[in-house]
């Protein structure tokens, strides 16, 4: 069955997701922001090869060694939606502008779009195009393991931020509310940031999208 393991990196503490499959050991990575050592050394402890980076976004945080962690491991990168084309051309002017290590631009080996799938050892997830923190935000959905990896679009108790150039907050309550609540109160989110939590429990309680 496919299980994961998040590694928080860089300064902002961004949890980048090792997904992987037990039997095969094969394993793509969510959000490899930076740290590369970091990660390869997680992947290593785990007894699992990285054949995909799949991303949600890419603001910095998210997507800053991206292009390293390709090339070292020869790999493709899937993610996310085109309409962060221009985030990823930014990258270099956001590592400067938040003190990172110098990010490189990359082209993604596969854009993806709504209702599009990524695989993974014969496994499924589904990809939803979920707007409003960066224009070209997805989620990725394992119906299997219950579990979404949702980026910066939701936190525990909170949503990502708006204010970031082509970011708005009615398309990012659309978002959720229309395409992440539908995945079931029951399913676990990893968010980019912080603790993991339940849609039910954000449906019920977040200040943000409460009785929505």
């Amino acid at each position: 069955m496919l299980r994961y393991l998040t590694v928080p990196v860089t300064a902002f503490q961004q949890n980048c997701s090792i997904v992987y499959d037990d039997a095969t050991k094969q394993a793509a990575i969510i959000d490899p922001g930076g740290d590369v050592e970091t990660l390869k050394a997680a992947a290593q402890e785990l007894g699992v090869k990285i054949e995909q980076i799949w991303l949600t976004h890419t603001h910095i945080d998210h997507a800053g060694a991206t292009a390293t962690l390709a090339r070292e491991l020869g790999i493709p990168i899937v993610g996310p939606h085109p309409a962060d084309q221009f985030w990823i051309d930014l990258l270099p002017q956001q590592s400067a502008m938040f003190g990172f290590p110098q990010a490189e631009r990359f082209t993604p080996t596969r854009w993806l779009h709504d209702g599009d799938t990524v695989e993974l050892a014969g496994y499924t997830l589904d990809v939803r195009h979920c707007p409003g923190h960066t224009p070209g935000h997805v989620v990725f959905h394992s119906r299997e393991m219950k579990r979404a990896f949702v980026g910066d679009v939701l936190f525990a108790g909170s949503i990502g931020r708006t204010d970031f150039p082509q970011g708005d907050h009615a398309t990012l309550i659309a978002s959720i509310t229309q395409r992440l609540w539908p995945m079931g109160d029951d399913t676990v989110f990893i968010p980019g940031h912080g603790p993991e939590s339940t849609f039910g429990a954000e449906r019920r309680s977040n200040p943000y999208v409460r009785g929505t």
